[in-house]
């Protein structure tokens, strides 16, 4: 049984964040999660914004996390060559009552130290001319962003395991005891000690908290539909567009991706299955009745998927971050709904900082690298006519995707590096191969071939998504 100096449960972004502050340091860190990829849940399902920060009261945990972390995404995103843009955000107020609300939130913002202006409807108008020509003015956060979420995670694990973390994954923690001077945490397929754990379990925070010691907050899905448009022309919206925010949340957005996309959503609705992602016709008319309410053109022929999430939403309407209160060295991380990916650097750098140093040495490894080996996407080589390296690599120069222009060198590229996708959908979230227009229609048969073939396994064992989600059912005689 394999000892640690810190367990953290849970590889979504906030376990992702606090593995790779821990991996500056010479300790012993082990990263599980229950599923076959990091950052498989609410990770891999939300609006990929990075929020301002005027929104959340003042003096909670939501309010100092968000702008503590929104401050951070510059720097880190170059780290971690993860694409993020500072788009802005704009609050819109549709009728002449929803204007002193804005000045509410501008109030709010000023307590929070968020950059805000309030914008006159002619204001408005000439920044986003598909707006609904009703509006009657708007709130301007100009330190809003967008993000690859999905790479944001990844590149963030892939970092900390360059730099010494050892990841386990398919590991579902089934108890937690206290033996001695160590936690013993029990999975179905193994069992770990560690001085100090963090619970980072997301949607499942609660549980694992549970499993220590009697607590006083619980948390409840909240879950969250969604609608992703193709690649329809630039300038259908030029920042990310929120209505007011209300007691659910912030409410139907419409914003363009990282990815050239746009996405509209996400509904809001309390669920106690943190594993339902399932879709609905009558919410997702709800979404599509609030999201033209404020955009009216939204050329919804254009949609290729809808998708839903869920959103660990806690009882105490605040992020957990606290010790356990039997022992400092069990720390709960829970709670961590919106804006919680935004938060994450901050949390990360928290948690470490603040509570685990006060339980264990912390020195610097002078070989700490914070930089993942750069990424060569075919796209961003033809935009900066870097056609030498195209021209040197092969594999670069073979589509396997052709929505959304991905080679065969970038996944092998991503297959060589120290945290790999074992199924299609993990390798779709690193490189985008089968997330255009066709879905995978007619690149997934050439990814699970190259998915066999690098792993030496049959076509058969390829799975979707983890262990138990095969694509291929049974072979057809006299087929390849």
């Amino acid at each position: 049984m394999e000892k640690f100096d810190v367990l953290i449960i849970g590889a979504g972004v906030t376990g992702a964040m606090i593995a790779r502050n821990l991996s500056k340091y010479d300790v012993k860190v082990a990263l599980l999660d229950k599923e076959n990829d990091v950052g498989n849940l609410t990770s891999n399902a939300n609006s990929a914004i990075v929020h301002s920060g005027y929104d959340p009261v003042p003096g909670t945990n939501k309010a100092k996390f968000n702008v503590a972390g929104n401050a951070m995404f510059d720097k880190i995103c170059e780290e971690l060559d993860v694409h993020f843009e500072r788009v802005g955000s704009l609050t819109v107020a549709l009728y002449d009552e929803q204007i002193p609300v804005l000045k509410e939130l501008a109030e709010r913002s000023k307590q929070n130290n968020v950059p805000v202006e309030i914008l006159s409807a002619e204001e408005v108008k000439k920044m986003e001319p598909n707006i609904n020509p009703c509006v009657k003015g708007a709130l301007f956060a100009p330190t809003a962003g967008i993000v690859d979420v999905f790479n944001f995670v990844v590149h963030a694990v892939e970092n900390a395991v360059d730099n010494g973390v050892e990841l386990f994954l398919n590991q579902e923690v089934k108890s937690i005891t206290k033996e001695g001077d160590y936690y013993k945490v029990v999975t179905q397929k193994g069992e770990f000690l560690s001085k100090v754990v963090i619970n980072a379990a997301g949607a499942f925070a609660d549980r694992i908290a549970s499993m220590v010691e009697a607590i006083d907050w619980k948390i409840t899905p909240r879950k969250g539909e969604y609608f992703v448009l193709d690649h329809y022309k630039a300038g259908l919206v030029n920042h990310t567009i929120f209505p007011l925010p209300s007691e659910k949340g912030k409410g139907i957005l419409v914003t363009m991706t990282t990815s050239g996309n746009y996405l509209v959503g996400p509904s809001s609705e309390l669920d106690d299955d943190p594993n339902d992602v399932t879709t609905d016709p009558p919410t997702l008319r709800n979404i599509r009745a609030q999201a033209t309410e404020m955009v009216p053109s939204i050329p919804f022929n254009q949609v290729i998927r809808v998708f839903a999430g869920t959103r660990p939403t806690c009882t105490r309407h605040d992020f957990v971050i606290e010790y356990a209160k039997s022992d400092k060295n069990f720390i709960n991380v829970g709670g961590i709904e919106s804006p919680g990916f935004v938060s994450s650097p901050a949390i990360g750098e928290y948690v470490v900082e603040r509570l685990v140093r006060p339980l264990i040495e912390l020195k610097e490894k002078k070989d700490y690298n914070p930089c993942v080996r750069k990424y060569h996407r075919l796209y961003n080589a033809m935009v900066e006519q870097d056609y030498k390296f195209v021209n040197e690599h092969e594999n670069y120069s073979q589509i396997i995707c052709n929505c959304e222009k991905v080679t065969l060198g970038e996944i092998l590229d991503v297959l060589s590096r120290s945290v790999p996708p074992h199924s299609v959908k993990a390798l779709k979230r690193r490189t985008r191969a089968g997330f255009g227009k066709c879905q995978g229609g007619f690149c997934q048969p050439r990814v699970v071939l190259i998915l066999a073939r690098y792993y030496g396994v049959s076509p058969m064992e390829i799975s979707y998504d983890g262990e138990f989600s095969p694509i291929l059912l049974e072979k057809i005689k006299g087929g390849r």
